[in-house]
């Protein structure tokens, strides 16, 4: 698995994405040293809407994890609030 900066993707777009197509590689990447991505080869005989499906799927699971942790009587926008002053 390669690691790639933020910069580095933007300068060098067509050669990481070459490795991932030909290599199989993948590639995590960076901003201000810490992980934000991670780019995968998708697996043969996948399509796009496949992996959109697949994507959608996750991200209901997530959201119902989600809600099932989430504390009574709080709600999102109090969640952030609360996050954003603590900056």
């Amino acid at each position: 698995m390669s690691v790639v900066t933020a910069k580095e993707l933007k300068r060098q777009t067509g050669r990481i994405l070459r490795e991932v197509r030909e290599d199989g590689k993948e590639v995590v990447i960076t901003y201000r040293g810490r992980p934000v991505a991670r780019i995968v080869p998708t697996r043969s005989g996948e399509t796009a809407e496949k992996v959109l499906e697949s994507v959608w799927l996750d991200m209901d699971r997530l959201a119902d994890e989600i809600s099932r942790r989430w504390p009574e009587g709080v709600s999102a926008e109090d969640a952030v609030r609360e996050q954003r002053r603590d900056l």
